[in-house]
């Protein structure tokens, strides 16, 4: 009974399945039978039934673009907004091979080929193991305006990607949809959110960015275990299918496309303090004081909207602001910059403003009506909804935004931008017309449009200085104006509940990093919520500030006037807040290391450990710990009252990095203890982690000792680390204009070896003279330590760190036997030093 029980349950579930495959695009359009081909230059256009074409574009030897055209035409309404570089190496002619049933296509990398009847696209790597491939014949159907094409789902076979989305970061068995939305504070599954991001990478080696605007579904094996789909309510269907031997060169290659990401100033890259009624001269003055008094690190402070006097004439609320400049400027002498909030809408209470943009036509307008849309909106009373597609707002829009710029503000923080109010059931928005297009092919664009005005009149303004700007809302490409954040974080029912949307913001945040938004920050905090009682928020706030600190833009932000300074959740709090702050302070010559390499090929610094380990299987599923650059990995602790963690570490041998002598080997799951002043982290042998003294904002000295913390590695193994240094504010990063200097470090049986190479400079050297502290963490008393084959002197350890900004010719060691750590002290010469450290067997 139980085997014929078991036998029918199987029928009906394969029934289930042919049924469900055969009800895909009934009655619709599909490709049918492809006829013939054409080619030019790197093109392959495949002809289909009902005058349907299929261009193959050959980008690369690894990346193809695939544009299905139902009517033939290949015509679509705007250029893509993404993608800014289709060249990206392929040269000579395209070589098919015409076969019975198919055509094949060959590049370096890949096998492409084409079945004829009916149309069925297939991609191979160069050992022919099958990568890609249509779901039977459903590799277009369109029903009216919606297009879809759905794909062979393998049984093993895990998805991610998608930008800044909550819950896991495996999307296999999950759907999501592209549709900016404003959703104060958010489940941990809640979709769409803030970002539209169509860019996905699979386990199968290769990516996808589906180049489409409109309202987009992405369905990863959600409706059935033999296919996976995506899916546009109009427009065209374009993709472009990059191949990767890993997870990085995917990443790459999808740069290459959209552009690679800005630098922030250096100073961004510190701590920064915020709140929803920072809005007054006073309150900023006393904030910035009370920071500096209590020497907890901090280089931004920010205000919200409510600075403006007219939402949005960029003028200062003269109530609120006495003398805004020299407030600023007061600010500037401390080590502060200040970052102000815009937002895309002119309110028809600011009279003048909104006249002067409704007769020149610079807003979006109804078709119903013809005139400017009637927005309404959470603050200012109803707007007009400013056409950043349109040419000419640009200057105009310039124009205003510099005027906080030119009273020394630093940049700003642009918010609600989807635009607000204009979620999926607010559907009049969709009678919004701007320049370009109808709003339902605009509004996942809205943000990013509005991102590249801001980014690109800064620059008109400023010439060769670098914007911060960091926004709620994008679209694919914002790298190349903007930075992130992840919203209105938190629990807005009860503030002391928001324990799993704080945990959440981890793959928030790792997912973000894969969308090419590697400068960011979650709300620390959590944005939702009334704080009622700081003694019972301590603890949250604690370990989200542990997390937050390695979050590239960390920004404490909380709605309203719930203030979120370290000093009001009680000493304790305040004493481990400061000392986590300080860590970053510590840590930001290896982050900022970290910040050139986001700009080169768009890796996060905060990132998921299968983009370093995409062949262990474990890390598919890690939500809870990241990787901090490649050396370090951090597991922030983030449940009530836990004292404990339990984390996996991958290949290789790893090291506590609050003790730095408990060691671990990889590739298994550790329980830590992690009472509420610990945040898990561990360094991985052989690192070379540069550091520096803390400050109380970022390069508060500007010549200051460097240090080395070199972890060796086994016998005969190298380990070595490249600084990476530029001017920190100017955009000449861009021309190359930098210097490096690379540290490596040996182990033999009885002694280490270490290289600090010559440094190398183009066009920029560090100014001023500094030291270089070498920490060798041998656990080993040294015998002897020569440089140049010269034994060099020894001093006590307290001496040699007292003296660490004292630069002279002298060149010391020290041994701290209680930390095991061996200190070499040299002066920056720029030149070449040979480093031996001997020790007894």
């Amino acid at each position: 009974m139980r085997k014929t029980t078991i036998y029918l349950i199987l029928i009906l579930l394969l029934i289930k399945n042919t049924v469900s495959a055969q009800d895909i695009g009934k009655g619709n359009q599909t490709l049918g039978n492809c006829s013939s081909y054409t080619t030019k230059n790197n093109q392959l256009i495949f002809n289909c039934e009902n005058n349907a074409k299929v261009l193959l574009q050959f980008c690369s030897g690894q990346v193809v673009k695939v544009w299905i055209s139902a009517e033939g035409t290949f015509k679509r309404n705007n250029e893509s907004f993404a993608v800014i570089n289709e060249d990206l190496g392929w040269t000579g002619n395209i070589n098919v091979n015409e076969e019975t049933s198919a055509y094949e296509v060959f590049t370096e990398q890949l096998r492409i080929r084409v079945q004829k009847n009916p149309f069925k696209l297939q991609i191979f790597d160069k050992y022919q193991k099958l990568l890609f491939n249509d779901f039977n014949d459903k590799g277009f159907v369109k029903q009216g305006k919606h297009i879809a094409t759905y794909k062979t789902l393998k049984p093993e076979e895990q998805f991610f990607g998608l930008g800044e989305k909550a819950g896991t970061l495996n999307r296999r068995g999950k759907s999501y949809k592209m549709w900016n939305s404003d959703q104060p504070c958010y489940g941990v599954n809640e979709d769409p959110l803030y970002k539209s991001i169509p860019f996905f990478m699979s386990t199968n080696h290769y990516g996808i960015f589906f180049d489409n605007t409109y309202k987009i579904e992405f369905k990863f094996g959600s409706e059935s275990n033999d296919y996976y789909s995506f899916e546009a309510a109009s427009g065209e269907m374009i993709y472009y299918f990059m191949y990767g031997d890993d997870f990085k060169q995917i990443i790459q290659n999808y740069v290459a496309l959209t552009g690679k990401p800005i630098m922030p100033p250096k100073w961004a890259l510190g701590f920064s303090q915020c709140r929803g009624n920072y809005t007054e001269q006073q309150q900023a003055k006393e904030i910035a004081a009370e920071f500096r008094k209590r020497k907890i690190p901090c280089d931004i402070i920010y205000q919200d909207i409510g600075w403006v006097e007219g939402l949005q004439d960029f003028d200062w609320k003269k109530n609120n602001y006495q003398n805004p400049k020299d407030m600023v400027k007061q600010l500037g002498e401390q080590g502060f910059k200040m970052i102000v909030s815009q937002d895309p809408v002119i309110s028809q209470a600011n009279k003048k403003q909104w006249e002067e943009a409704d007769t020149k036509g610079y807003f979006v307008t109804d078709i119903r009506t013809g005139k400017s849309y009637d927005m309404p909106w959470p603050w200012g009373g109803n707007c007009g909804v400013v056409d950043f597609t349109k040419t000419e707002v640009a200057d105009w829009w310039g124009n205003y935004q510099q005027k906080p710029l030119s009273d020394g503000v630093r940049g700003f923080w642009t918010d609600m931008g989807e635009p607000a109010w204009s979620n999926e059931e607010d559907t009049d928005r969709l009678n919004m017309k701007h320049y370009l297009g109808m709003h339902d092919e605009i509004h996942n664009v809205y943000g990013l449009t509005w991102d590249k005005v801001v980014t690109e009149q800064f620059y008109k303004h400023n010439p060769n200085k670098r914007i911060f700007q960091m926004t709620r809302a994008a679209y694919a490409g914002l790298q190349r104006y903007t930075f992130g954040w992840s919203g209105d974080s938190g629990n807005g029912n009860n503030v002391l509940e928001g324990w799993s949307q704080f945990a959440n913001q981890i793959p928030v945040g790792l997912s973000a990093g894969m969308g090419i938004i590697p400068f960011w920050t979650s709300d620390i905090s959590g944005y939702c919520g009334d704080i009622k009682n700081y003694d019972a928020m301590a603890e949250l706030y604690v370990r989200w500030m542990q997390f937050g600190i390695f979050n590239p833009l960390s920004r404490a932000h909380h709605e309203g006037g719930n203030a979120v300074e370290p000093w009001l959740f009680g000493t304790e709090a305040e004493n481990i807040t400061r000392a986590a702050i300080e860590l970053k302070y510590r840590l930001f010559p290896y982050i900022y290391n970290y910040a050139r390499e986001a700009h080169d090929s768009g890796m996060p610094i905060m990132r998921a450990l299968f983009l370093e380990y995409p062949n262990d299987t474990e890390t598919y599923n890690l939500d809870g710990q990241f990787l901090f650059g490649r050396e370090l990995l951090v597991a922030p602790v983030v449940e009530k009252e836990a004292t404990t963690k339990k984390l996996y570490l991958p290949e290789g041998d790893w090291i506590n990095y609050n003790d730095g002598k408990t060691h671990y080997k990889g590739k298994q799951w550790i329980t830590v203890e992690a009472p509420l002043n610990v945040i898990p982290m561990f360094v991985k042998k052989g690192a070379v982690i540069p550091s520096m003294p803390v400050m109380q904002y970022i390069h508060e000295k500007p010549n200051y000792p460097v240090s080395f913390d070199i972890y060796p590695d086994k016998v005969g193994k190298e380990s070595s680390f490249v600084l990476y240094e530029d001017d920190g504010e100017s955009r000449d990063y861009e021309k190359d204009i930098y210097c490096k200097t690379k540290i490596s470090a040996q182990s033999k049986t009885s002694a280490y070896t270490i290289h600090l190479n010559a440094r190398e400079e183009k066009g920029y050297k560090p100014s001023g003279a500094r030291n270089y502290i070498v920490k060798l963490h041998s656990g080993t008393k040294p015998k002897s330590v020569m440089v140049h084959s010269s034994k060099i002197k020894k001093e006590k350890t307290e001496i040699l760190l007292q003296n660490a900004d004292l630069v002279n010719e002298k060149i010391t060691y020290s041994w701290d036997e209680k930390e095991g750590i061996v200190y070499v002290k040299l002066p920056d010469t720029g030149q070449d030093y040979q480093i031996e450290i001997s020790y007894v067997l």
